[in-house]
């Protein structure tokens, strides 16, 4: 078979191949490949077009023994990492025995295995900390502190903070695992905003009096909906609310605005805007980024004391993803932050 045939032929495949004929020389390659491996190479060894010792290796010894091999090739796309299987079978041209070469992205089902492997380590984490010291409350009160009522008392407050830590770890981890489940679903339900702002408000008043702050909420006195969840949305605004409050001490006040329908250009059509305001220390702005990460803690320590699991704003992410929204997050050190949802109305 002539050469040009052979590169029509690669050329027609929807993954980067390349050929190597029984002179260790690449004869064929395609445009996909051309484009990873940043070389044409045709013509040239195979050793200084495919450079990867891994790849090379199973190129040398399908030439020798014929049989098809798979490995791994690392390569860079637009300044992001990507990983690649190769796969290397032998192929009978005329001049003897060569070596067909394809890849494969896989760079996808690696960074979910990583994120399942990062998400395991995270929560195992999580619960190792409380579980360690309820087990050693117990054996204190087993042990040293069986007849010490007033050590007892103090041990089971703080295993019962310990135990509710665990809790809302885990009914987080479920929330985020239903979320998650419905992100492709989106909601047509019309739901009445306002209502549903000024019932939630009320319930966190408490909350926010006993922080020493005051809870100012202003809502649109005409009605409107949108189409939503009640029981997610709801649940958006108990996460904020709650960071706020927890966050935001010190800063006198806490704001919660629900603005009327207006046209949005981050939703190219018409929206609302749900804005939760607080006056605490801020974040910096090397964090925002990060903030919807699962377990992202700007200060792990005070977040835990306060009783964060890292998890809110993940789920929080997710739950306006699914209403096709649009989250907007604004902080400045020693100013307070503003975390903004903008849900369309249509």
């Amino acid at each position: 078979m002539s050469l040009s045939p052979l590169s029509a032929m690669l050329d027609a495949l929807p993954l980067p191949a390349l050929l190597i004929s029984s002179d260790e020389r690449v004869c064929a390659i395609n445009a996909r490949a051309r484009a990873l491996l940043g070389t044409d190479g045709l013509g040239r060894h195979y050793i200084s077009a495919l450079r990867q010792p891994a790849v090379l290796d199973a190129v040398e010894q399908c030439f020798a023994d014929g049989r098809e091999r798979t490995t791994r090739y690392l390569g860079v796309e637009g300044g992001r990492d990507t990983t690649w299987r190769v796969t290397s079978a032998a192929a009978a041209l005329e001049q003897g025995r060569g070596v067909l070469l394809s890849f494969e992205d896989i760079t996808a089902l690696e960074e979910a295995g990583q994120m399942r492997r990062d998400f395991v380590a995270n929560v195992s984490h999580e619960l190792r900390t409380p579980l360690t010291a309820l087990v050693g409350f117990v054996e204190t009160l087993r042990g040293p502190a069986k007849d010490d009522a007033a050590a007892r008392e103090r041990f089971l407050g703080i295993m019962e903070k310990e135990a509710g830590r665990m809790a809302r770890l885990v009914e987080d981890l479920l929330s985020l695992s239903r979320v998650e489940e419905e992100e492709r679903l989106r909601p047509a339900t019309p739901l009445p905003l306002a209502d549903l702002v000024r019932d939630v408000a009320e319930l966190f008043r408490p909350l926010a009096a006993r922080n020493g702050l005051e809870l100012v909420v202003r809502v649109p006195d005409a009605p409107f909906s949108v189409p939503g969840d009640a029981g997610q949305v709801r649940q958006v605004l108990n996460n904020l609310l709650e960071n706020a409050i927890k966050y935001g001490t010190g800063g006198g006040r806490v704001e919660l605005t629900l603005s009327g329908p207006r046209q949005e250009p981050s939703l190219r059509g018409e929206g609302v805007r749900l804005a939760v305001r607080d006056h605490g220390e801020g974040i910096d702005s090397h964090h925002l980024a990060r903030l919807t990460e699962r377990f992202y803690r700007v200060d792990t320590h005070r977040s835990r004391e306060v009783g964060g699991t890292g998890l809110g704003l993940a789920i929080v992410k997710h739950i306006v993803n699914r209403h096709r929204g649009r989250l907007r997050i604004e902080s400045e050190r020693g100013k307070g932050s503003r975390f903004t949802v903008i849900l369309p109305t249509a």
